[in-house]
């Protein structure tokens, strides 16, 4: 068995030097544009589920006998300091939880400007507001 030498082709010069680094330099900021904008998300869509768990848990805390507004305000904002809120504003009404209350709404605000993980450009402006009602378990003597 007789084995051929390979002929080698003279090469041909490069037309597209550079085009790697071009067609990078048109992409990268685009890809990194939508992974900042995915982490920006996240964050809003975290202190959105929290808010809504800080304002259920505050209710439930504010709707035992004995249970003051104060004390609602600070599960509310314990909770809320778990993900490292800013800003946010925890209301209780009524204010004063008197044995005639039979409901409660506790209602959470925070304002995303102070919240942005990287750079607040998505959700600059919006406000996130969580709200919570639920009937007392105060009865009438």
């Amino acid at each position: 068995m007789q084995i051929l030498p390979r002929t080698s082709r003279p090469s041909k010069p490069c037309r597209r030097s550079g085009a790697a680094a071009v067609e990078f330099a048109v992409v990268a900021p685009v890809f990194f544009l939508f992974i900042l904008a995915s982490f920006e998300f996240g964050r809003l869509n975290i202190i959105r589920h929290t808010a809504d768990n800080a304002a259920y848990e505050a209710a439930r805390h504010a709707m035992v006998p004995g249970a003051t507004a104060g004390e609602a305000v600070a599960k509310a904002n314990n909770i809320l300091s778990i993900v490292g809120t800013r800003g946010a504003t925890v209301a209780v009404n009524p204010a004063t939880l008197g044995p005639d209350v039979d409901e409660i709404i506790v209602t959470i605000e925070v304002p995303m400007n102070q919240n942005g993980l990287i750079a607040p450009h998505f959700s600059s402006g919006k406000t996130i507001r969580a709200q919570s009602r639920l009937r007392t378990e105060r009865s009438q003597q």
